[in-house]
């Protein structure tokens, strides 16, 4: 799979600098959902240019999309390992209490660098006196990612105190943590959320959201708590916590007998879709953890289209694309993209992936 993947990253070629989108939507133009956001529209190996205002009339009744409602949480908090300055992100919360966690060297203008974690029983203090400790590391893939122990301690009330979102030095300047919630975002019970934004959701508003229902577009929420695996060397992501509720099971495979399309709204929603559907291409309730890499040999089997940001070359998220669009169709809309200048990374434009129309009879 490496060589497959560096391989199509070489073919598409690098991002320009330039194209990195620094700041939100929202300062860059009217608001997140108007004219600042363009939306790239492939259909096979056809490509038409828009606004993200016009997703309504580009789907039809019947449609359904699958949206994440994972909160984003205030992931990031300085720290120190003896005397030096460290950064900690929060990753994920597991079953045991607890966490996993990415140490980051800060680089001297608001932004980190990645380090190694470890050794076990490296101590980590935080603000407010809290201990974090080093246990083991996540996967025998790497040391980046650890488990990680932080005693008599509530870590998401720890994070609305001391945190503040992940950034990486692509952005202009930190944010606040609302630039980072999406309009489908929902607290849960335990304080649990995602580490990065689960952005291809970023541009919808309650009023586009509207529109779209009175269109008959349906919505099926889904929930899947991102983390920081994939921020630099873009390997596959690790096991992550989702569920597919009963009523949104249910939803997807009645739009889906009516005839109509069942669009993801970003990898994060495919991930957790694709974790609980059978061979036989019927969604059914799940939960728990999912380890699940989207690939063209693996295809999909409960998703027709996706809507999603604009992800690196290299980004193993590709994989997942071109299992749903084919090599032509990603290969075709990426280079449409750059030549049109459209802006990457969770404050930029989006991608909307559609099956080809058929022809009429």
């Amino acid at each position: 799979m490496g060589a497959t993947r560096a391989g199509r990253g070489r073919k598409r070629g690098g991002v320009p600098e330039e194209l990195s989108a620094r700041v939100p939507a929202e300062q860059r133009g009217a608001g997140r959902d108007r004219d600042s956001v363009r939306l790239l529209v492939s259909r096979g190996t056809e490509v038409s240019h828009h606004a993200f205002v016009e997703l309504p009339r580009l789907l039809r009744a019947g449609d359904l999309l699958i949206v994440n409602t994972s909160a984003t949480l205030a992931a990031a908090v300085d720290g120190r390992i003896g005397h030096a300055r460290v950064v900690v992100h929060f990753s994920t919360r597991g079953d045991d209490g607890r966490w996993a966690v990415e140490l980051r060297d800060p680089d001297g203008r608001g932004t980190t660098r990645a380090r190694a974690g470890g050794p076990a029983g490296t101590v980590v203090r935080l603000p407010g006196d809290v201990r974090l400790v080093l246990e083991e590391p996540l996967s025998e893939r790497g040391a980046r990612l650890w488990w990680g122990r932080v005693p008599d301690t509530d870590v998401p009330a720890l994070l609305r105190r001391y945190g503040r979102p992940i950034r990486y030095s692509y952005t202009e300047r930190d944010q606040p943590l609302s630039v980072y919630q999406t309009v489908f975002a929902l607290p849960s019970d335990d304080g649990s959320g995602s580490a990065e934004m689960p952005s291809a959701a970023r541009p919808f508003t309650s009023r586009l959201v509207a529109e779209l229902v009175s269109r008959g577009v349906q919505f099926a929420p889904v929930t899947l708590h991102t983390g920081v695996a994939s921020a630099e060397a873009h390997e596959p992501p690790y096991p992550e916590r989702f569920e597919v509720p009963a009523v949104s099971a249910r939803l997807i495979n009645a739009a889906r007998a009516g005839g109509g399309r069942i669009v993801a709204v970003g990898t994060t929603a495919v991930r957790a879709v694709e974790s609980a559907v059978s061979e036989d291409g019927l969604v059914r309730a799940a939960k728990g953890w999912t380890g699940l890499v989207v690939t063209p040999e693996r295809g999909v089997r409960a998703v027709d289209g996706l809507l999603t940001g604009l992800h690196e070359p290299e980004a193993s998220h590709l994989l997942m694309l071109e299992a749903i669009a084919g090599d032509a169709a990603v290969d075709r809309g990426y280079a449409e993209a750059l030549r049109r200048r459209y802006l990457w990374h969770e404050f930029g434009d989006v991608h909307l992936i559609l099956p080809p129309e058929k022809p009429s009879l």
